[in-house]
């Protein structure tokens, strides 16, 4: 199935997400992913069905495909207003007016029923052409949503007062201010929302923002002399070649074919010190020259990009519907006919068990109505994980899926690879032996193997015994957790890494062995540095009362003198990929497990975890299993990870907190006539900028 990736507006809280979700879910379409908060819709388009059929369904529902390619059913219609600032300030002048009738003296003409109608109307009209519609298309599609509520009200209040008006039965029947004031503030308190959810987006929007820029793109005259001209780097493509300078950004993937530079990454890995880069090195699009000169050729471009991936990934993690969500979906799906339901009652209850009049029983009523609001719920969890996702990515942490987030909360051990995570993995010869052979030829061998394998151990010995000319073998293979076996066009049978010889124990405590036809011919050791970060970390861990635990593939020596150095509880040394996940199965059984490790050999005890945790490099983002990635080499932001995502859930848990305490209160004060419609709109619109702010603060918060 094709796989469909859209751009919405008009979403406003998770009615409107829920909304569009069955509709398409009701056409057949898979996977469907809404997210209301950066208006991204995902979905697999089933087999036979038309994008334009879909699109257009969408916009009857009131919302807008943003396609690139529009066509003749696509095309969007020029509207008078474009966003809810214009409207609001379109109706102030009219509501404004209609309200000084209400001043201690009055305007003899605003005492005219007809005179108020004709002020009220451009409001009503512009109100309804956009509560009102958006309220119908719900209904139609029996999904209700919040402005059906403001849509009741206000027509409520104005069918009330349009009665009074043309039965002539005196000012008390009038309220055109009530419905004028309440589709204003509504407005208003909609852009200000809208507002401040931006504000939750606003780090995402840094990042994409570095998606789109300048580039200097090397061309050839006719005299095959080069010749520089500015492109957009969208207009690059894979295999061009561009020239980038001090105070440039890198304008799309690229690997240097000429010059040295300084490199700023801080946009992917949150490290601000510039990286060295030289001939050969890959640059990613998005981050900084600080100085220095490179001609270089372009790798990936457009969605093929790092940083193209790492917002892909974001948005997807954002789509993510954590546990503590699903709850408030619920509510929120049912939250509309029971304000309904509530708004009669109250309106039959103070009519006729308190005798409170039509008059004021009708003004409680649209004040429940209006008070109410379902977005507050809706917006509670993907405000806080818009925030988190966002300042998590700033600084070199990459969450696959918001679920991780809410997870974090419950990890009671902290399972760690050995090399390449609580090492370097920048690995050094320091001893080797050899049998039979030359140190050359018994190199070569080790080469030859080495070369077909992407362990850190095999990349260091391809780096420091590269050898011009390596063995064609036959037939190579690499046998996970073991290491590589060759046969040569001699027939002879060659094994390099952890295999043993049959019948006959030796040394297992070497870095790697070489076996030839089932006979010891050599091995070599290998050192490896800790990380500075590694003693610092693990102390942090167990500040918290997290236990750790190293596993790895490495000798049971090396693995115990590790543990000692940086203080980790428990340690499984010599295990296979296999071995690995039956002990993280064991873990996990016990309690919720994070490992952290490269993401490549240790694949399936990653995807087993509570949590998978990678470390690698931003080029490689695309490819790893982990659900958290982070892309600062090293796990000095382990801490931080773990910190971040225990403070989103709780920002969580408050957002939702006020959420559901607003709406308990504010509901009976309303329904008891301390509260006028007009103070209910705007008290409902600016709900949900408490929760906007309140998400916005762990931009700030100390975490660690």
């Amino acid at each position: 199935m094709e796989k469909v990736e859209w751009k919405v507006e008009g979403m406003d809280c998770t009615n409107c997400a829920l909304t569009i979700t069955k509709y398409l879910q009701k056409q057949g379409m898979k996977e469907v992913k809404v997210n209301f908060i950066g208006g991204d819709v995902n979905f697999e388009l089933k087999e036979n069905s038309s994008k334009e059929d879909l699109i257009k369904g969408i916009a009857d529902l009131g919302y807008t495909v943003v396609n690139e390619q529009k066509t003749e059913n696509t095309k969007q219609k020029t509207k008078l207003f474009s966003n809810h600032l214009q409207r609001f300030l379109f109706c102030l002048p009219f509501t404004a007016v209609l309200m000084l009738h209400m001043l201690p003296w009055h305007i003899h003409f605003l005492m005219n029923p007809w005179i108020q109608l004709a002020i009220c109307l451009p409001v009503y009209i512009v109100g309804m052409g956009y509560f009102g519609i958006s309220a119908i298309n719900s209904l139609r599609r029996g999904i209700p949503n919040m402005n059906v509520l403001i849509a009741l009200g206000a027509t409520a209040a104005f069918v009330y007062s349009l009665t009074g008006t043309i039965g002539n039965m005196g000012m008390e029947f009038i309220f055109y201010e009530t419905t004028a004031t309440i589709i204003t503030l509504v407005f208003l308190g909609e852009w200000v929302e809208h507002q401040s959810v931006a504000t939750t987006q606003k780090a995402l929007n840094e990042l994409a923002g570095k998606q789109k820029v300048m580039a200097n793109m090397i061309a050839f005259d006719d005299e095959h002399k080069e010749v520089v001209f500015p492109v957009e780097n969208t207009q690059l493509r894979h295999g061009d070649l561009v020239l980038i300078k001090t105070g440039e950004q890198v304008p799309a993937d690229c690997k240097i074919l000429w010059g040295e530079a300084y490199v700023s990454e801080a946009l992917l890995t949150g490290e601000s010190k510039p990286i060295h880069k030289q001939k050969k090195d890959a640059l990613i699009g998005g981050s900084l020259f600080t100085d220095g000169t490179v001609k270089a050729q372009v790798t990936a471009v457009g969605k093929d990009t790092v940083l193209s991936n790492i917002l892909n990934l974001v948005k997807q993690a954002q789509a993510e519907k954590p546990p503590i969500q699903q709850l408030a979906d619920k509510i929120s799906a049912i939250f509309v006919p029971v304000v309904v339901g509530l708004a009669v009652l109250t309106f039959i209850l103070n009519y006729f068990a308190f005798d409170t009049g039509v008059t004021g029983s009708l003004m409680r009523s649209i004040a429940v109505l209006v008070i109410s609001c379902p977005c507050a719920m809706g917006l509670a969890t993907p405000a806080a994980i818009a925030v988190g996702l966002g300042r998590a990515t700033k600084q070199g942490i990459l969450f696959r899926n918001a679920r991780s987030l809410e997870l974090f909360k419950d990890i009671s051990t902290v399972v760690f690879d050995k090399t390449g995570t609580l090492t370097t993995g920048q690995l050094t010869v320091s001893a080797i032996s050899h049998q039979g052979m030359s140190e050359d030829e018994f190199k070569r061998l080790v080469y030859s193997l080495e070369k077909y394998s992407n362990h850190p151990i095999a990349k260091a010995i391809a780096v420091q015994w590269k050898i011009n000319n390596p063995i064609n073998w036959v037939k190579v293979e690499e046998v996970k957790g073991m290491g590589i076996q060759a046969t040569d066009k001699d027939g002879n049978f060659y094994q390099l890494g952890k295999f043993t010889i049959d019948h006959s124990p030796f040394n297992t405590s070497h870095t790697a062995t070489l076996i030839k036809n089932n006979q010891l011919t050599g091995w070599f050791d290998m050192d490896d540095s800790i990380r500075d970060e590694a003693t610092t970390v693990i102390n942090y861990l167990h500040s918290k009362n997290i236990k750790t635990v190293l596993l790895s593939g490495d000798s049971k020596e090396r693995c115990d003198a590790l543990a000692k150095i940086v203080g980790i509880d428990e340690v499984y040394a010599e295990k296979s990929p296999a071995e690995k996940l039956t002990i993280i199965e064991q873990l996990n059984s016990k309690a919720p497990v994070a490992m952290i490790g490269d993401g490549i050999n240790d694949a399936p005890a990653l995807a087993k975890a509570t949590i998978g945790i990678s470390i690698s490099d931003a080029s490689h983002l695309a490819m790893q299993t982990a659900q958290v990635v982070l892309t600062q080499k090293g796990i000095k932001n382990l801490p931080l990870a773990l910190g971040l995502g225990k403070q989103t859930f709780n920002t969580i848990k408050q957002n939702l907190f006020w959420a559901f305490i607003y709406n308990v209160v504010a509901i009976p004060i309303a329904a008891i006539g301390l509260l006028h419609p007009g103070i209910a709109a705007l008290a409902m619109g600016f709900s949900d900028v408490v929760l906007a702010i309140n998400s916005i603060r762990l931009n700030y918060r100390k975490v660690l």
